[in-house]
């Protein structure tokens, strides 16, 4: 009613997430005036409108398929996904690409074909959804990947940065926090009980390891019903 204004002194990060509701809002009647990623302001007294919209599919779900093509080195694809997605998460495409994968955007979506995985140095600050994903992949890499810029993961539904590296140390894989950074020394991973820590992202990443190292066990395994109540069922069918 009396209007909005924003300014952001520090950062921001995961920034896709405001273009996208600013692109939504604009759609519904509402635009904003904006400087950058440091200052917004809405006017008061505006009104919505009603339209159809089209919902995108959720990039960082996508990205635990992506990446089981990834570690399986098989081909995998998410039907209605596309490369130019304003979801920041559709950048694990580019990872998944540095690392050694084929990636293919077709009419029905967007295909990943795994094959030997590289280390890779990425800054990762604007997409903390789908580094627990990108770290799991690179367990199945070739050297040290370094993951930048990550230090707010630390604040998400549990500690993530800590909970990734604990994960990777019980399946005999070197991981660690330095900082704001992750880093993964890539192996050969063995069979081990993960503490998702009732995380649903730990425990989604985490089961893309298990389709390359059978025994993988994901403790609380419930928890992924928080963003995506099926993904067991659409994890069980990839062998089907």
């Amino acid at each position: 009613r009396d209007g909005l204004e924003i300014r952001v002194t520090h950062g921001p990060v995961s920034r896709s997430y405001i273009d996208i509701t600013l692109d939504v809002m604009a759609e519904f009647g509402v635009s904003a005036e904006r400087n950058g990623y440091t200052w917004f302001r809405v006017e008061g007294g505006r009104c919505y409108r009603s339209r159809d919209h089209r919902v995108e599919p959720d990039c960082s779900q996508a990205g635990y398929f992506w990446a089981a093509a990834a570690v399986t080195g098989s081909t995998i694809a998410v039907k209605g996904t596309r490369r130019a997605s304003h979801q920041g998460d559709i950048r694990i495409l580019d990872i998944l690409e540095m690392m050694g994968c084929r990636v293919e955007a077709g009419p029905d979506g967007v295909a990943v074909t795994g094959g030997p995985l590289a280390c890779v140095d990425v800054d990762m600050g604007d997409i903390p959804d789908v580094v627990p994903t990108v770290a799991v992949a690179s367990a199945f890499a070739k050297g040290r990947t370094l993951i930048r810029n990550v230090a707010h993961l630390r604040e998400k539904e549990s500690d993530r940065l800590a909970a990734v590296a604990a994960g990777l140390n019980r399946m005999g894989v070197a991981a660690g926090c330095d900082g704001e950074s992750l880093w993964v020394e890539g192996g050969t991973p063995r069979p081990a009980a993960i503490d998702c820590q009732d995380d649903h992202r730990i425990a989604m990443s985490f089961a893309v390891a298990g389709l390359k190292t059978p025994g993988i066990q994901i403790l609380d395994e419930a928890c992924v019903r928080k963003s995506f109540p099926g993904f067991w069922q659409v994890l069980d069918g990839l062998y089907r």
